[in-house]
């Protein structure tokens, strides 16, 4: 087989930190290569050099056999190199087509855009993807799944040789990974070569050829998918042996401490209706849509519902505002971390104490900065979260520790009811364990936790009750007592 790339010795240090220490990984014509690793292991920053945006300190880059040396993305894509970045890049206020054609749109005769092609050239990748979505839609008025899949569509559109895919599917649903497996079986029986980036073990069996491991920013091994195994692979990935994925869950106490009562809000969601009892993990499933993020919205009260009632600890309360649930010790960690977690200019410490004001001001409500970064090294070490330093900006860490400083940010201090909106999203398999062990404790610790979650496994895993939502209506809530399957989650879900 013909080698596309080949990468070794790769060297890349920014102030304080070697991100890259000789890492390595080499790809050929038809396969899908695997990379694979801990949130900060580098592999991020490795195709991020591979593609222009980075530039190594040492090592060989080599490019169907000739030495490359290219300085940005699109030099890259020039020559047939396309990426998917795990941080979605698209531009909201256009238009589907206008992202998926921008830079190369198609011009008429007068060199203007002629939007008629693009939009007929768009609907046709849609197509392909199985996505029923006009090109004219603006992209800020779409989900982050179908945002998700835009961002695919835009690399996919391209000629590419190799195309580098960084967690494409963290934000889809499980019929959108099936559409997406099915393109990369297509594209790599036409000869791409295709490095995919995951934390997903079960996507493993579907589209893997090779996988290449790394840890710390350095090369580990690479081994065919046939000739290994999932705990093999993530031994490798940690260092050390995980055991049990899931912590065993806590007895759950009588006390009612929410009580939701026919929540209503014009075609999102009808009449729902819930109790959450005291160090409960109260599990949300059901397809992408079903309304699941905007009941927490509304609790949250960053949407104002309709009519209905919510009840603390016994007392009827109203929320309509963020800043009304915070005051009553209900807090909410979104789904999209990058649109609406992180402030992603701003420092750790910043990111974390900015709900957290209160308990770090001297008198006058001046900010006490050493209280303040004792709190924050306190959670740090909490929840293993990988920083040069608390200075550091946010925006340069991995995706899976900016979420754990955004969970930081609301466990700094006593919540009684934490909702998490896709805990683990772009999080690999050992932070996850180190997510789902905190919820366990912090639960333990009395405080309930609404979690939702389209990985099925994590809601058995995780989930005392669980929550099946149906097009903006509670299908049924079913106790987890041990018999409880993903098909039965999944009859209600869809039925």
């Amino acid at each position: 087989m013909e080698k596309l790339i080949d990468m070794y010795d790769v060297v890349k240090t920014f102030p304080g930190v070697r991100a890259l220490d000789g890492a390595k990984i080499d790809l050929y014509k038809g396969e899908v290569h695997v990379l694979m690793g801990e949130n900060g292991a580098g592999k991020s920053t490795f195709m991020k050099v591979l593609t222009g945006i980075h530039k190594k300190n040492e090592g060989t880059i080599k490019y169907l056999g000739e030495d490359l040396n290219i300085n940005s993305p699109k030099e890259a894509e020039k020559i047939g190199i396309s990426i998917i970045y795990q941080e979605f890049n698209l531009l909201p206020h256009l238009t589907v087509a206008e992202n998926i054609f921008i830079a190369k749109e198609p011009t008429n005769s007068f060199g203007l855009i002629n939007y008629k092609k693009m939009n007929d050239d768009a609907r046709l990748i849609l197509k392909k993807l199985n996505l029923d979505i006009d090109p004219q839609t603006k992209v800020s008025e779409l989900k982050v799944g179908n945002q998700q899949m835009i961002e695919i569509a835009k690399a996919t559109s391209v000629d590419a040789k190799v195309l580098i895919m960084d967690e494409p599917t963290a934000a889809l649903t499980e019929k959108e990974i099936k559409e997406l497996f099915k393109v990369i079986k297509d594209l790599r029986s036409k000869g791409v070569g295709i490095i995919y980036i995951s934390h997903r073990m079960e996507e493993l069996k579907h589209i893997a050829d090779r996988i290449t491991v790394m840890r710390d920013g350095k090369y580990i091994d690479t081994m065919k998918y046939e000739e290994t195994s999932i705990d093999e692979i993530i031994e490798k990935m940690v260092g050390r042996s995980l055991g049990g994925q899931y912590p065993e869950r806590v007895k759950v106490q009588d006390e009612v401490i929410l009580e939701v009562k026919n929540i209503n809000k014009q075609n999102v969601v009808s009449n729902i209706s819930f109790k959450l009892r005291k160090g409960e993990i109260l599990g949300f499933a059901g397809l992408m849509g079903a309304g699941r993020t905007e009941v927490a919205k509304l609790l949250f009260g960053h949407d104002k519902m309709d009519s209905g009632e919510i009840i603390l600890e016994g007392r009827s309360i109203k929320i309509n505002s963020p800043i009304e649930a915070i005051k009553n010790k209900i807090v909410y960690l979104t789904e999209d971390r990058k649109k609406d977690g992180i402030f992603a200019e701003m420092s750790v410490e910043d990111n974390i104490m900015v709900s957290n004001l209160d308990i770090s001001s001297k008198k006058f409500s001046f900010y006490d900065s050493k209280k303040g970064q004792k709190i924050c090294k306190k959670s740090i070490l909490a929840l293993n979260i990988k920083t040069p330093s608390l200075e550091q900006k946010i925006k340069n860490l991995s995706g899976g520790n900016q979420q754990k400083v955004i969970l930081a940010r609301w466990t700094s201090q006593d919540q009684k009811v934490l909702i998490i909106d896709e805990p683990t999203r772009g999080i690999d398999v050992g932070a996850k364990k180190e997510i789902y062990y905190l919820m366990k404790n912090l639960a333990a610790k009395g405080v309930s936790i609404i979690m939702i979650s389209s990985e099925l496994p994590e809601v058995l895993g995780m989930s005392d009750r669980v929550v099946v939502m149906k097009e903006g209506t509670i299908a049924k809530i079913l106790d987890n007592n041990g018999s409880l399957t993903q098909e039965k989650i999944m009859y209600y879900a869809t039925s």
